[in-house]
């Protein structure tokens, strides 16, 4: 007979681990929910946001970067012959070009 009870006792221990972890996981899903609500609230109270980035845009635009250097042309002309087009076909050697 303390065989039988004691399955008793183990499958009602078991049985309130399984309620326990039901209830932990419906709790943090409620939790993510009432956050995605409130995100949602928040994302239905902001205006549009398209004519402030067209603004932002044309300022960025506009204005040029202070951090990198203005140039007219090429700095050292030498250069300038690895990325263009050979001028006579005859000295191009390889196949691609």
């Amino acid at each position: 007979m303390e065989t039988g009870e004691s399955e008793q006792v183990r499958s009602m221990a078991t049985d309130t681990r399984g309620k326990h972890r039901i209830s932990a996981a419906l709790k943090r899903l409620e939790q993510e929910t009432n956050s995605l609500q409130e995100e949602l609230e928040q994302l239905e109270k902001m205006g549009a946001a398209s004519g402030v980035c067209k603004e932002i845009m044309n300022d960025v635009e506009t204005r040029p970067d202070p951090l990198l250097p203005t140039t007219n042309g090429s700095t050292n002309p030498l250069w300038d012959r690895w990325f263009e087009r050979p001028q006579d076909n005859s000295d191009c050697r390889c196949r691609i070009l």
